[in-house]
Formats: structure tokens, C-alpha cells, sequence
């Protein structure tokens, strides 16, 4: 079972590019963001990629690049 709140996992990777409106890309970080091991999509489980889908799904707040 994935931590749905642990900072860079796989939830929070893809609730932060659908914040950032960036493109739907699974991925998380072992570690602290870009300074630990990244995980892409080829090496993901099911229930990672499922867990990166749900972040991204139910962010409804999005930055203001105004």
C-alpha cells in the first residue's frame, strides 16, 4: 500500500504537475525532489501509476501564472 501523503511519492508527484498544469507524465522521487533517485513510468507499478493518475485526477487548484 502506497502513503498517498508522502512528499514526492507518487500522489505527489502527479497532484504537483497538475498544479503546475504540466503534462500527465508518471513519475516520483525515491527521495527529496530532483535530489534523490527518480522513478519514471518503465519502472513504476501498476499501483504507483495508479496513485500518480488519482493526484493528478483530483487536483482542482491550479498556480496562477496571472
Amino acid at each position: 500500500m502506497i502513503d498517498e501523503r508522502r512528499h514526492d511519492g507518487p500522489y505527489d508527484r502527479g497532484s504537483a504537475d497538475a498544479y503546475y498544469r504540466r503534462r500527465f507524465e508518471p513519475h516520483y522521487f525515491k527521495g527529496a525532489t530532483y535530489s534523490s533517485e527518480k522513478v519514471d513510468r518503465v519502472d513504476m507499478t501498476s499501483e504507483e501509476i495508479d496513485q500518480y493518475t488519482k493526484g493528478y485526477e483530483e487536483q482542482t487548484d491550479f498556480k496562477d501564472w496571472g
